[in-house]
């Protein structure tokens, strides 16, 4: 019965730590220990976990066209690398919201992503990013990723079919 309770008690430490270690307005460098899919990872900060959700784009579900090439893509990029991170907000999950730069070269995660054509400019979120427009409008022009295909379905659209 104490183990079970020391086990439970462990637990939600470790939950309390991975929910309240990313706070908007955050800069902070750590690995990149998990990539969930194309827009989202999990950084090590430290000793603690933060789930990062890139701000301003949104890529494919998973189980949607172009996710997998997405996730695959994020992970070649970044799994396993140091990153540094700036928070914006946290989204209703809980997830950090926020910029993510390569240490080695200071790129944005999120304009690779787009400039591959394998995201959507997210312009409810991100109104007056205009590099995000740019590299998106790029992207369409040249037929990159998802705009290789003549109507592509935006993730947001995808999700609200599937509920």
């Amino acid at each position: 019965m104490f183990l079970q309770w020391k086990s439970a008690l462990a637990g939600l430490c470790l939950l309390l730590v991975f929910v309240t270690s990313g706070r908007a307005g955050d800069v902070f460098t750590g690995t990149v220990v998990a990539v969930t899919d194309g827009d989202t990872i999990t950084v090590l900060r430290a000793t603690t976990l933060v789930k990062v959700r890139l701000a301003g784009i949104d890529t494919p579900e998973k189980t949607q066209p172009w996710g997998e090439q997405a996730l695959v893509f994020t992970e070649n990029l970044v799994l396993m690398h140091t990153v540094t991170v700036t928070g914006a907000t946290t989204d209703r999950y809980g997830r950090l919201i926020g910029t993510v730069h390569f240490l080695c070269d200071g790129r944005n995660l999120s304009y690779e992503l787009v400039r591959a054509g394998l995201a959507w400019w997210y312009r409810a979120y991100a109104p007056k990013d205009t590099t995000l427009a740019q590299l998106e409008a790029e992207a369409r022009a040249a037929g990159r990723g998802l705009w290789a295909h003549s109507n592509p379905i935006a993730p947001w659209a995808w999700r609200k079919g599937r509920r």
